[in-house]
């Protein structure tokens, strides 16, 4: 698995987990609602500091994002 595929697929379950839109994780990490759905869906590879900024905006540390067997659960 890609870390862009881990990546997405850890966004999207803890954003799920949070109960919060793409929009709503957007606006937390001051980013464009494109951008995260471009990140989600493998579209776009995110830099240290965006994975930053989104994992302080879900509350979970950016190595939550990036864990390859939090991504197959």
């Amino acid at each position: 698995m890609s870390l862009r595929e881990i990546l997405a697929r850890n966004m999207r379950r803890v954003r799920a987990e949070r109960g919060i839109s793409q929009e709503e994780l957007a606006h937390r990490a001051k980013l464009n609602r494109n951008y995260v759905g471009m990140i989600e869906r493998e579209e776009h590879a995110a830099t240290v500091d965006t994975i930053d900024q989104l994992a302080s905006a879900l509350g979970v540390s950016p190595m939550d994002l990036l864990d390859p067997d939090a991504a197959t659960r």
